[in-house]
């Protein structure tokens, strides 16, 4: 229900963005943030251009990063009258308020609580988390009532497929629902990888309509992507296959605790959707448990039938325990990965 709940705020906060932008009644203060970096860059370059497309655009429009920023910087250009324009727009780049110092937190706070009309302040996140530290109760009640918090969040299956779509008619291309499953599936699902893949798809195609080989044949697939097939070969008790596939990320210099980090995912996935199946359900139930997309459960749910439960749960065991021996040993983590993928083999053959 929670996850309902912050879902249905995501959407309220960027309809009321939308809204603002279109009749360009903006308030005075905004957060933008969240993984969605694509949608957020977005808007924020629609805030810009909002607020400073007059003649004086470059006079009113200031911004900061970390380096910049100070209380008595902000406060010149949060009181600082716009010229020829109704507005001025204040843009702050990863700062986390929460961390300054608390002399200068309070002064930050001061000046964000009490913003003219005139102005507008934007706070930017990308490569800084933004989150609400509820111990510092008066910056954290400054931003909970004078901001409007829009949270940008992963796109849903169904979203990115119509937006998949949208983006291969612009070339006059068109692609079936299920190879938009699939692309999401081999990239991170975010939209901007997407956005880089379907260029390059749409330039590669020779037909009217993309074909799974297009996509193939132009798209890397994610490290999600490629660990999924490892397990994948582990099901279909193909280990060869699971150590070449092993070996290929390692020429492609992929870290070796982040390949058994994503196969442990998928090894649990594997146990979750075993034990799904046992209690008598299916593939919706994998997807609300694990917050999988259609295709990777639908491929999870099947390859989990060639398992049985006691290898499942040995496969866990067996990661848990490659995982400590690489975060805590000097052994060779390639050694060590490979020596896991040859443990499932041999747990399999038992059964």
């Amino acid at each position: 229900m929670a996850r309902k709940t912050d879902d249905a705020a995501c959407t309220s906060a960027l309809q009321q963005l939308k809204a603002d932008l279109k009749t360009g009644q903006l308030k005075t203060l905004y957060v933008l943030y969240g993984e969605e970096g694509y949608l957020r860059e977005c808007y924020e370059k629609l805030l810009v251009k909002k607020l400073t497309d007059g003649p004086a655009g470059d006079f009113n429009y200031h911004r900061f990063t970390a380096d910049t920023l100070t209380p008595e910087a902000l406060a010149e250009a949060v009181e600082a009258m716009p010229m020829m324009a109704d507005r001025t727009l204040v843009q702050i780049d990863d700062v986390d308020l929460f961390k300054q110092p608390e002399s200068q937190r309070e002064l930050y706070r001061a000046i964000l609580d009490d913003i003219p009309d005139y102005c507008c302040v934007v706070l930017v996140y990308d490569t800084v988390e933004f989150k609400i530290n509820g111990q510092m109760k008066k910056l954290a009640e400054t931003l909970k009532t004078k901001a409007q918090l829009v949270a940008f969040a992963k796109r849903s299956e169904r979203e990115l497929s119509d937006w998949i779509a949208r983006q291969l008619r612009k070339h006059e291309k068109t692609i079936q629902p299920r190879l938009c499953e699939y692309l999401i599936f081999i990239t991170d699902g975010m939209m901007s990888t997407l956005g880089g893949e379907i260029e390059k798809i749409a330039a590669y195609a020779s037909g009217p309509e993309i074909q799974k080989s297009d996509i193939d044949a132009v798209v890397i697939p994610a490290l999600s992507a490629q660990t999924f097939d490892i397990s994948n070969a582990i099901a279909n008790g193909d280990y060869a296959l699971a150590l070449e596939k092993t070996q290929t990320l390692f020429a492609m210099q992929e870290s070796c605790i982040g390949i058994l980090g994503a196969i442990g995912a998928q090894i649990r996935r594997l146990y979750y959707a075993k034990t799904v199946a046992a209690s008598g359900k299916g593939q919706q139930a994998l997807m609300s448990l694990t917050g999988m997309q259609s295709y990777a459960a639908s491929r999870t749910m099947s390859a989990a039938g060639k398992l049985s439960a006691e290898f499942c749960r040995k496969a866990v065991e067996l990661f848990l325990a490659a995982d400590e021996q690489m975060k805590s040993s000097y052994d060779d983590p390639e050694r060590i990965l490979e020596l896991f993928i040859v443990q499932l083999s041999a747990e399999a053959r038992r059964g």
